[in-house]
C-alpha cells in the first residue's frame, strides 16, 4: 500500500484492542511521552511567572525542546514494540498511537516555531498562549490512545477548550472575537450531540470499552436505537474534522484566529478528530458497517465537492485553505465509506494521508505567514510576482500547492493515491462512483492550487513593491521540515513505484 505501510508501522487497531496486551497497573514507560509534555506544560507556566518581560523569549525554547524530548521516549517504545494497555484497557500502547503521537508532537513543534515571532512581535501573552498550545497537544496525545469512550471524550475536551481560547487570542479584533465565539459555541453544540449518542451507546452495549462495544454490536442488527447513536457520534466528530454539512465554523475560524493557531488546527486538531473516528469505526461499530458506510460516503462525497467548488471563488488564501482543508477531509474520509470490507487498507490510508497532509498544510501557511510579513495581507493578489523578491518561497510555496493537489512526486499524490486504492479495492458499485467523485474533484482542486502558483511566477508584485521578504531564523526551520517531509514522502514512494515498473516490464520482455 505505501512505504509506511511496507515498513510496519502501522497494526490491526481492531485486532491490538482485542489481543491480550501487557496490562501492568501502570506502565510509566507507556504514558513517559504524555508525561513528557505535562513536565514540560507546568515548566512553561512557572517560567512564565517568574521571568521578566524581556526574557520570556525563553518559552517557545522550552515549548519546543519539550516536545521534542518527548518524541525520545515514542521512540524507544517503537524499539521495544510491545503493546501496551492500562486502566483495564482504555488507554492502549501500540504502532497505531506511537505514530500519531509522533504526528501530534511534531506538528506542535512546528507550530510553536511558526509562533515564536509572531506571538513576540504581536504584543501577545507569550506564556498561557504556549501553556495552552502545550495543554492541547496532551489532548491529542491522549487521544492517540484512547480505547474507551470516556477516555475518548475527556481527550478531545483536553483538546479543545484550550484550541477554543486560541482560536479568540486576537482579542483586539473583531474577526479574532468572530473566530473564537464561532468555534466555541459550534463545538460545544457538536459536543453536546457527541455525548448524547456516547450515551446511547453505553445504554445499549452496557460498556464504555471500545472492544466491549464492538462485541456487543457484532451482531450486525441495526436497530434504531444503534442507529441513531452512530450517526450522532459520527456527526460530533465530523465537527472537529471540519466535515460538510458540519464545516461553517471552519472558514470564518480559519480567517479570524492567529495564522499558527490556523495552521494548528488544520492540521492537530483534524488528525485528532479523525483518530477518534477511525477508533469507533474500525473498532466499536466494526458489526454496524451498513450504518457506517453510507454516512461515510455520503460525508466524502459532500466534503470533497463543496470544499472544491467554493474553494474556486475564494480571494483569501486562508479561506481558500480553510475549504481546501474541508475537500481534503473528503479524501480522509474516503476510505471509512469502505470500512470492513479491505482489511486494514481503511486504517492504513487513513493515517498515511494523516502524515502527509500535516507537512503539506503546516509548510502552506509557514509560506502565507513570511510572505504577509511584508505585505501584510493573505490575500491571493499579495503573492503576484513573489518568484522576483523571494524566489525560495515561491518554489516553497509552488510545492506545496501541487503537493495538496496530488501531483507526483510530490507527496500529496501517494496521500491521494493510498486513498484511491483502498477505495476501489473494495471492488462494489458505491465505492467506483466515490472513486469518480474523488477523480472529479482531485481535477477541480488542480484550479484553485495552480492559481495561486499563477499569481506567483506569472502576475507583478502589487503596487511594484519586489523588495525582499525577511524570513526569520524560525520560520526557516519550519519551512525546512515541513518542505523535507513533503519532498521525501511523494520521491520516495515514486521512485519505488517506478521501480517495480521496471521490473515488471524487465520480467515480461522477451
Amino acid at each position: 500500500m505505501s512505504v509506511l505501510a511496507s515498513a510496519g508501522i502501522f497494526g490491526s487497531v481492531a485486532q491490538a484492542a482485542q489481543d491480550d496486551f501487557v496490562r501492568p497497573a501502570v506502565d510509566w514507560h507507556a504514558l513517559a511521552p504524555d508525561l513528557v509534555v505535562v513536565g514540560v506544560l507546568c515548566l512553561v507556566l512557572v517560567a512564565d511567572l517568574f521571568l521578566p518581560d524581556d526574557r520570556k523569549g525563553v518559552l517557545p525554547s522550552l515549548a519546543g525542546l519539550g516536545l521534542l524530548g518527548a518524541l525520545v521516549p515514542v521512540l524507544t517504545l517503537a524499539v521495544d514494540g510491545a503493546d501496551r494497555a492500562m486502566f483495564g484497557g482504555a488507554y492502549a500502547v501500540d504502532n497505531f498511537a506511537l505514530v500519531l503521537k509522533a504526528l501530534f508532537l511534531v506538528a506542535g513543534y512546528v507550530t510553536v516555531l511558526m509562533s515564536t515571532n509572531y506571538i513576540a512581535e504581536g504584543d501577545y501573552a507569550e506564556g498561557e498562549y504556549y501553556f495552552l498550545l502545550l495543554a492541547s497537544i496532551l489532548g491529542m496525545t491522549v487521544m492517540a490512545s484512547a480505547r474507551d469512550l470516556i477516555t475518548i471524550f475527556v481527550a478531545l475536551e483536553m483538546l479543545s477548550i484550550p484550541a477554543y481560547l486560541l482560536a479568540g487570542w486576537r482579542k483586539r479584533d473583531r474577526k479574532g472575537n468572530e473566530a473564537g465565539v464561532k468555534y466555541y459555541l459550534m463545538g460545544v453544540f457538536a459536543t453536546g450531540i457527541l455525548l448524547y449518542g456516547m450515551s446511547l451507546i453505553y445504554g445499549v452495549a452496557g460498556t464504555t470499552q471500545l472492544a466491549g462495544i464492538n462485541e456487543a454490536l457484532a451482531t450486525g442488527e441495526s436497530v434504531p436505537v444503534i442507529s441513531l447513536a452512530i450517526v450522532l457520534v459520527i456527526a460530533g466528530f465530523a465537527f472537529k474534522v471540519s466535515a460538510v454539512p458540519f464545516h461553517t465554523w471552519a472558514p470564518d475560524t480559519y480567517e479570524g484566529a492567529p495564522t499558527p493557531i490556523t495552521a494548528f488546527l488544520s492540521v492537530s486538531s483534524k488528525a485528532a478528530g479523525f483518530v477518534a473516528l477511525l477508533q469507533l469505526v474500525v473498532i466499536g461499530f466494526a458489526g454496524q458497517t451498513e450504518v457506517v458506510r453510507p454516512l461515510m460516503w455520503a460525508l466524502a462525497a459532500l466534503s470533497m465537492t463543496i470544499g472544491n467548488v467554493v474553494a474556486l471563488r475564494q480571494t483569501n488564501l486562508v479561506r481558500m485553505l480553510a475549504y481546501s482543508g474541508i475537500s481534503q477531509a473528503g479524501f480522509i474520509l474516503a476510505p471509512l465509506a469502505v470500512v470492513g470490507q479491505i482489511g486494514d487498507s481503511t486504517l492504513t490510508s487513513v493515517v498515511t494521508y494523516l502524515l502527509i497532509y500535516a507537512a503539506m498544510n503546516l509548510g502552506a501557511f509557514t509560506v502565507v505567514m513570511a510572505v504577509a510579513r511584508k505585505t501584510g495581507s493573505a490575500e491571493i493578489t499579495s503573492f503576484g510576482g513573489l518568484i522576483n523578491y523571494a524566489p525560495s518561497l515561491a518554489v516553497l510555496m509552488t510545492i506545496f500547492m501541487f503537493a495538496l493537489a496530488g501531483i507526483p512526486p510530490l507527496a500529496g499524490w501517494l496521500a491521494k493515491f493510498v486513498a484511491f486504492r483502498a477505495v476501489i479495492d473494495a471492488d462494489t458499485g458505491a465505492a467506483y462512483t466515490l472513486a469518480v467523485v474523488m477523480a472529479i474533484n482531485s481535477v477541480i482542486s488542480l484550479a484553485y492550487y495552480a492559481n495561486v502558483a499563477r499569481e506567483m511566477w506569472m502576475n507583478p508584485a502589487p503596487d511594484g513593491d519586489e523588495t525582499p521578504v525577511r524570513v526569520p531564523f524560525s520560520l526557516r526551520a519550519a519551512l525546512t521540515i515541513t518542505g523535507v517531509l513533503t519532498l521525501a514522502f511523494g520521491v520516495t514512494q515514486w521512485a519505488t513505484e517506478l521501480g517495480d515498473v521496471a521490473n515488471f516490464v524487465a520480467s515480461t520482455t522477451p
